[in-house]
């Protein structure tokens, strides 16, 4: 059939996200018989805490929770988060004015670019980076100005190469550490540094923050930056430390003027969260401390199984690196990280994602979600090992 309308021009440079073609193969494979083991994509299989799923229950069997809720959530739960922040990062934060609730840290991204971006503006967008910054860069009409991360800077933006350009156009920068997909952390020198170099150039920071309890000693917040408030906002979700993905819980953090323009824009949008699920966020966002010690038992030991993978694929990797992905650079005699990924999803019915996805620096290396049981990892291994056996990859 031919549509009797025409797609909007915004979407002539945005693609359908790349996992959710890959889904569409995955299940298509599946359909044929073949098992598919899918180490791609970054959805914790784990349940929240039994206190949450309570939480949530209770509520939701109340007569009086299930009417449309307000915009920025419910006192409780902006509360839960500031004292999450004060707790963890030593960030006090008003939750009055310098916390917004979201459904997802996503929507928070196209919330805030929808807000202050328009054609004629310019993004900073990390390479390789989450491919969601520049999508949706993109349909606010602003136009995407790459900033590399290299391997050989601890994948960290030169900030002094980027002074040196014109940046008169740049309203906001995209950064995410602990960093998705490389696993590298920052430091408070670097976020310090960030910081200088926004209030130099009048650009917005925002980090996009989380991963950073996971397989990490030292969560951070780039609030905790004296001035931050001034030129940054942080991006915060239940999603990974909380095995809260479907739950779409999330949150923006920042000063009371740069909230109020996204709370302008997402009251338009949506007419906010199911209220059970914010009382069971806040329940979640009172886990102890040692919620996270045994999360990241888990992880520490599906890293290990994801370790002897890569060995296997003769890949290298930073065993220091943390969050639920594990990035390594493949062999060199692989083109790019696509004929890798390729080669072994045909070959022993094993999905890994190609570097490249998250954009051209991107190029010679892959990446491996920690969101499988161990055994799931072993299967891939003895998968590979027994093609490997047959046909050696030099």
């Amino acid at each position: 059939m031919t549509p009797i309308i025409s797609t909007a021009s915004r979407l002539g440079n945005v693609e359908e996200y790349y996992f959710s073609t890959k889904l569409k193969q995955i299940a298509q494979l599946r359909a044929e018989g073949k098992n598919v083991l899918n180490l791609g994509i970054g959805s914790p299989d784990l349940p929240p805490s039994e206190a949450t799923i309570d939480a949530l229950l209770a509520s939701a069997r109340r007569s009086d929770t299930h009417a449309y809720q307000g915009y920025q959530g419910i006192p409780e739960l902006r509360q839960a988060f500031a004292d999450w922040y004060w707790k963890y990062f030593g960030v006090r934060l008003n939750p009055n004015t310098e916390i917004l609730p979201l459904i997802g840290s996503k929507e928070g991204i196209m919330h805030i670019s929808m807000s202050y971006l328009e054609a004629g503006d310019e993004v900073l967008v990390p390479n390789p980076g989450y491919p969601t910054y520049r999508s949706v860069s993109l349909l606010t009409g602003a136009s995407v100005r790459d900033y590399n991360l290299l391997e050989t800077r601890h994948w960290q933006a030169d900030l002094e190469d980027l002074a040196k350009q014109d940046l008169s156009k740049v309203k906001i920068m995209w950064v995410n550490y602990p960093n998705m997909p490389t696993g590298a952390q920052a430091d408070k020198g670097y976020f310090k540094a960030l910081i200088d170099f926004a209030r130099q150039h009048h650009i917005l920071i925002v980090n996009d923050n989380p991963y950073t309890f996971i397989l990490n000693e030292q969560p951070m917040s780039l609030l905790d930056i004296p001035g931050a408030m001034e030129v940054a906002l942080e991006l915060n979700s239940l999603s990974k430390a909380h095995n809260m993905a479907g739950w779409r819980v999330g949150m923006l953090a920042g000063a009371a003027e740069y909230l109020e323009p996204v709370v302008r824009f997402k009251s338009n949008m949506d007419s906010g969260m199911f209220k059970p699920l914010q009382v069971a966020a806040v329940q979640a966002l009172q886990n102890p401390p040692s919620w996270y010690e045994e999360l990241n038992d888990v992880y520490r030991s599906r890293r290990k199984e994801v370790f002897a993978l890569l060995d296997l694929l003769e890949c290298t990797y930073d065993p220091r690196q943390v969050g639920m992905f594990v990035w390594a650079k493949i062999p060199t005699y692989y083109p790019d990280g696509y004929a890798l990924s390729d080669v072994m999803l045909d070959a022993t019915q094993v999905f890994i994602t190609p570097g490249g996805i998250f954009g051209t620096q991107g190029n010679g290396y892959i990446r491996v979600s920690l969101c499988s049981e161990a055994k799931v990892f072993q299967e891939a291994t003895a998968r590979i090992a027994a093609y490997k056996a047959i046909k050696p990859f030099h």
